[in-house]
């Protein structure tokens, strides 16, 4: 593969995914108490009760789906299918020339944050969630890492291009 802008912006992408979301779980990993169901752990404020920190090791995918699943379920779910699925688009990003920067960065994005918290499953058998927001019941997050952020946010800028394709 010729080392181009293009696939520089995308590996440059990817890298500083990853990077960013396993630094901030090293951080909290050592900086926060652990919150379990028997000891609540420490809650950090950081605006109000709005936006808190906080430490949960999370064998399930977001918001703790599948845990409860038996341990062959939970590799083929959870390490493997995703693997697959971040090879293909990681691919599909390479071959596919027509797509805009907005798009690359979505899908590099989404693949970052994939293999950061495949990594983790990995590595710790677990992925660290540390991040809840609540706007007072009118918005009120899962707890979540930046892992997690980074696919929504490309998951939501694929969709606001994907609207945009469609007006035009």
């Amino acid at each position: 593969m010729k080392l181009t802008k293009r696939s520089i912006y995308i590996l440059l992408v990817i890298v500083l995914t990853i990077a960013v979301d396993q630094i901030s779980k090293v951080i909290v990993r050592e900086h926060i108490t652990l919150r379990t169901n028997i000891n609540p752990g420490e809650r950090i404020p950081l605006i109000g009760d709005a936006f808190v920190l906080m430490n949960v090791e999370n064998t399930g995918a977001f918001l703790g789906m599948g845990s409860e699943l038996n341990e062959t379920l939970r590799i083929i779910l959870l390490l493997i299918l995703p693997i697959l699925v971040l090879g293909y688009v990681l691919r599909y990003i390479f071959k596919d020339k027509s797509l805009d920067n907005w798009s690359l960065f979505a899908f590099a994005s989404i693949i970052g944050g994939g293999i950061a918290n495949v990594f983790d499953r990995i590595a710790f058998g677990k992925v660290t969630d540390f991040l809840f927001i609540d706007l007072g019941g009118v918005f009120r997050t899962g707890i979540f890492n930046l892992a997690d952020l980074s696919v929504t946010t490309g998951m939501i800028i694929l969709l606001i291009a994907s609207f945009k394709k469609k007006k035009i």
